[in-house]
């Protein structure tokens, strides 16, 4: 197996002509939305989006890719690695799958995996940290069954649906 790719998706750097299109109508999603981020709602243009990619990939402390199927190239998702800090060799993880009928169908699994792999050894990053909102049960399985560890919860951080939900903090250290 490649390094980006996997049988059912491959990582893909993302595109601002093809690409933007299809995430900002993600973002306009609530469900998507608050899986995806804790941060306010804010449904994004193509244009805003193309000139977050552009941004991003000046940076040397950001990995984002594209989520695309083997099967049609579609994409489904989007990954990234951030805030890298390069002397503790740790980053934060993002992974999100746009729309509800993709969830469910294995591409999330598979993309965390490769991305994993990307950091752990193409990276040689130490420590992986994800976080999800209490709310997000879904999400919060999907670490731990991959591995990931409940580290920090932060009591009541988080305002959603009329009440307040904790913060999960969790993190991953590579093997050996």
């Amino acid at each position: 197996m490649e390094l980006f790719n996997g049988t059912l998706i491959r990582l893909a750097r993302l595109d601002g002509e093809q690409d933007a299109a299809v995430e900002s109508g993600w973002t306009h999603d609530p469900e998507y939305l608050r899986l995806f981020s804790t941060r306010p709602l804010q449904p994004l243009a193509p244009f805003q989006l193309k000139k977050l990619y552009e941004a991003e990939e000046k940076s040397e402390m950001l990995f984002p890719f594209g989520i695309r199927t083997q099967k049609d190239d579609r994409l489904v998702g989007v990954a990234r690695l951030d805030d890298v800090e390069w002397t503790h060799g740790a980053a934060q993880l993002h992974l999100g799958i746009g729309r509800s009928e993709d969830r469910g169908q294995g591409y999330g699994s598979e993309a965390l995996w490769l991305l994993l792999r990307y950091a752990f050894v193409e990276l040689n990053l130490y420590r992986v940290s994800a976080s999800v909102a209490e709310h997000n049960v879904r999400g919060a399985h999907f670490l731990e069954r991959a591995g990931f560890t409940l580290e920090v919860r932060r009591r009541q951080a988080l305002a959603y649906a009329g009440r307040y939900w904790d913060a999960l903090i969790y993190g991953l250290l590579r093997e050996g």
